[in-house]
């Protein structure tokens, strides 16, 4: 496992790190020992990087880690979110009261007395021009609860605004084959403001884990089913808002070009850290297996000239046109 700088913290990171949100909540059903397995594979592949969030199983994820972090003697850092158990999305909704509390349960779930990373959990655009927001971070900064913050963002202007806030110290942003435009337009602007970058759903809800087919089921309660087209949240965060049967498609275009012996999974993650500017991509992991398979994406060498042409291709002819406006 290689480690990278994340933003200005001084901490180094596992290049490949483990987002939480499968096995809290969302992705179907995931047992508590299935889910420890996978958080246990994670550390044993070189992971110190977890990111989860409040909302995940209502704290189950957090729970979760925190568990893990009791048995293991090894630095783990920990980043959580705050802000979607708001009913309705709203700049008020972020206030000091607000924060306080959420922060709180979070330091209880994850047992802790101050949380190494709070990311702001894609609030309404409008809050990155609030510096109120940032100010209320800035205290609990100042008090202890907190070693830092960042945010997670939709759409790359986002992104922009909140870098503009001097203490915001990292990004999560979506970035795979299918969702380019942050490295058009906001990597190079977060690396002159050491700015570190968490690359999420990078593996598009699994349609780039090559695995999926037009058949494919998922359960009730998971999100590729009931958020196809946005209806529990951004469509965004399902399949990273490709249609389905045109992701497919894509897939099979990228097949063609994986080296002897890398999965699709390995390639995809590869491709994300081909890019300097990225600290970190985090994709979950229901099953060891699937952890481990991931992880090895780190001891790839680096993609072809010819590799990286062809996905910017892939991109530009299938999803650049309508996903640049978007997102």
């Amino acid at each position: 496992m290689e480690y990278r700088a994340l933003g200005r913290t001084g901490w180094k990171v596992s290049e490949i790190s483990f987002g939480a949100w499968a096995i809290g909540g969302s992705w179907g059903h995931v047992s508590d020992d299935e889910a420890m397995a996978g958080l246990r594979k994670a550390v044993d592949c070189g992971v110190n990087f977890f990111d989860t969030a409040d909302v995940y199983g209502d704290g189950r994820s957090e729970r979760l880690i925190a568990n893990l972090k009791k048995n293991y003697k090894k630095d783990i850092i920990v980043a959580t979110k705050a802000g979607r158990r708001l009913p309705k999305q709203s700049v008020a909704g972020y206030s000091a009261a607000n924060l306080t509390a959420w922060v709180d349960d979070s330091l209880r779930n994850l047992a802790t007395d101050a949380l190494d990373l709070l990311q702001l959990h894609c609030p309404p655009t409008e809050l990155y021009f609030q510096p109120e927001a940032f100010a209320i971070l800035d205290r609990m900064v100042q008090s202890g609860k907190l070693r830092y913050y960042g945010v997670s963002v939709e759409k790359v202007d986002e992104a922009l605004q909140a870098i503009e806030c001097p203490n915001v110290q990292s990004v999560q942003i979506i970035f795979n084959c299918f969702r380019q435009r942050p490295a058009d337009q906001f990597f190079l602007q977060a690396q002159q403001k050491k700015v570190g970058i968490l690359a999420r759903v990078p593996l598009a809800s699994g349609l780039l884990t090559g695995k999926l087919r037009p058949n494919s089921t998922f359960e009730p309660d998971d999100h590729r089913n009931f958020n196809r087209h946005g209806e529990a949240f951004d469509v965004g965060e399902t399949f990273s808002g490709v249609d389905y049967n045109a992701g497919l498609e894509a897939v099979e275009e990228i097949r063609a070009l994986l080296p002897p012996g890398v999965t699709m999974s390995q390639f995809a993650l590869r491709w994300i850290l081909m890019f300097d500017a990225v600290t970190c991509a985090i994709p979950g992991g229901k099953r060891p297996d699937q952890v481990a398979d991931n992880c090895r994406a780190s001891g790839l060498p680096p993609l072809s000239a010819e590799a990286m042409a062809a996905i910017r291709h892939m991109y530009d002819a299938r999803f650049g046109a309508a996903l640049q406006r978007r997102w």
